[in-house]
């Protein structure tokens, strides 16, 4: 089943774990036939939402949510079950500044005809 492992890191640990010590343990799940993607993002500063009300289309500059922790990245992974999931996330290097949220993901029924 595939798992989403959302990072949320504070400002103040936003570079507090190397883009190298991320890339080594992606390394590890690619070979352990775990990883199915997994990128970071940048700083909150760079976000735009868009709000659909009434059909009119609303932007707003960086997150919608306002919260300490922002969503750095993600591992998107393939695991057995929640608990393998949760051993997966366990080891994401970030989680050791902030935290990371697991949610399994739902598959939308997509027909090839929808999908061209």
């Amino acid at each position: 089943m595939k798992y989403l492992c959302l990072v949320y890191l504070d400002q103040e640990h936003w570079n507090a774990c190397p883009d190298a010590t991320c890339a080594a343990y992606a390394q590890q799940l690619v070979e352990g036939q775990r990883l199915l993607a997994a990128e970071p993002l940048h700083p909150v500063a760079s976000a735009t939402t868009v709000r659909v009300r009434n059909g009119q289309v609303a932007l707003y500059d960086g997150p919608f949510a306002e919260t300490k922790e922002q969503l750095a990245g993600f591992y998107l992974v393939d695991a057995a079950d929640l608990n393998e999931a949760i051993r997966i996330a366990s080891g994401i290097p970030p989680a050791k500044y902030g935290s990371v949220e697991v949610r399994p993901v739902r598959e939308l029924a997509v027909s090839q005809d929808q999908a061209a």
